[in-house]
């Protein structure tokens, strides 16, 4: 790979909390992007994630460096009259300015895109919402659970039938979003480029969760005729299902009726082939609930091993259920660079998740710890042109706190 990184040179400032707003500058910041980190005095609401229930409990903060690796920190309190000037400052040096402060409170902050355009006409200003900035509930809070995950139409139908919806995987929306943030802030850069303006883009968590819920929510569009929720003892397509190996492994097949002869005659049952019940996939539909039945005793009889070979002989595709403490023994996660190197980052956190986007022969830069509270901040505003009388003006104003050094 080269070392010529891409978005070498493109300055980002990140106003945003949490994940998907972040999540999206640290894409940028992997392929080189400068990223100020911009945080309250108080810090990011987000470095305390880790330590809320259910998140798993670490003495390293992972999740903050997850989502803010690679960028400087700077602390400005927008609500500061002294802090005008350092935002006039940032946006103007900025070629992206990343936010999520709510509407309204964007409003009192005149921070919206209307407020910070003039300083800069290039400026691409990417914001990312909860349920959009439109419409009647444009003004909600949201998380990716609220907005992602259960209006969108995922949650209720990520269970089975008879089950209630379920808390879905922490800041898996958050990371989804994140990618569809980027990937609007790269194509108005490309716009950009072949224009000179710059633009006002946006996503939500809403729009991201039905469009990864897009196959079911057209087939609502269409008037479809929905399957019951899924029930893995009688389901629609038995050659489709969760089943366990004799190790208590759970795997997943999903085959199309072309492998139906390669699975029977794979599982030792070529008699299955024979079966006038099993004869089409329609009869294995209405009959699913027997097929089932015989697929599970025959599964549990031998360890996921056994199955794995032969699955991969008769070119099955199949899944196995793995938790975290698994994938992270996976080879194809650092054959990949899905898994890479972390440096500085804590005790026992020497590895984090790359951006799940790769360009051959494009080295991405190698990951570094996430910043401090305000652990830049002098550093920037001596690069955004203010003498040191000004520096010690807006610490003593509480514009810019000083930083407290290393945190947890």
């Amino acid at each position: 790979m080269t070392s010529d990184n891409i978005f070498s040179g493109l300055k980002v400032v990140d106003l945003a909390s949490f994940i998907a707003g972040p999540g999206a500058a640290v894409i940028l910041s992997d392929f080189g992007a400068d990223v100020i980190k911009v945080e309250p005095p108080i810090g990011d609401t987000w470095r305390i994630g880790y330590k809320i229930p259910p998140q798993p409990r670490a003495k390293d903060n992972y999740p903050w460096h997850l989502n803010n690796r690679n960028k400087r920190g700077l602390a400005l309190d927008l609500k500061s009259p002294e802090a005008r000037e350092v935002l006039r400052r940032l946006v103007e040096w900025a070629d992206v300015l990343i936010v999520n402060t709510p509407h309204p409170a964007r409003e009192k902050l005149k921070l919206g895109y209307d407020d910070v355009a003039p300083w800069n006409p290039r400026l691409i200003y990417a914001d990312v919402t909860g349920y959009g900035d439109k419409g009647p509930d444009a003004q909600l809070p949201g998380f990716d659970i609220t907005a992602y995950w259960a209006r969108s139409g995922l949650l209720s139908l990520t269970r089975d039938a008879g089950a209630p919806p379920t808390l879905p995987v922490a800041g898996s929306g958050d990371h989804s979003t994140a990618v569809s943030l980027y990937s609007a802030i790269v194509t108005a850069l490309y716009r950009r480029e072949r224009t000179g303006k710059g633009s006002y883009v946006t996503t939500s968590l809403l729009a991201a969760g039905v469009w990864a819920c897009a196959v079911s929510v057209q087939a609502a569009l269409a008037d479809a005729a929905f399957f019951p929720l899924h029930d893995r003892a009688n389901p629609p397509n038995a050659t489709f299902n969760v089943y366990r190996a004799a190790d208590d492994t759970w795997f997943v097949i999903v085959l199309t009726p072309d492998k139906w002869p390669a699975l029977a005659n794979g599982i030792g049952h070529p008699d299955l082939l024979m079966d006038a019940r099993f004869a089409d996939p329609a009869k294995q539909a209405a009959n699913s609930a027997q097929l089932t039945a015989i697929l599970d005793q025959t599964f549990a009889s031998q360890p996921m091993a056994h199955w794995r070979e032969v699955f991969e002989h008769s070119h099955l595709t199949y899944g196995v259920v793995l938790a975290p403490g698994e994938v992270i023994k996976d080879p194809q996660l650092k054959a990949n660079d899905i898994v890479v190197p972390l440096e500085g980052a804590g005790e026992n956190l020497n590895f984090t998740i790359s951006s799940p986007l790769q360009i051959h022969d494009v080295a991405k830069v190698p990951a570094t710890r996430a910043p401090e509270l305000g652990e830049h901040s002098e550093e920037i505003l001596n690069q955004l042109g203010f003498s040191p009388n000004e520096i010690n003006g807006l610490h003593a104003s509480g514009a810019v706190p000083k930083a407290q050094g290393r945190a947890a």
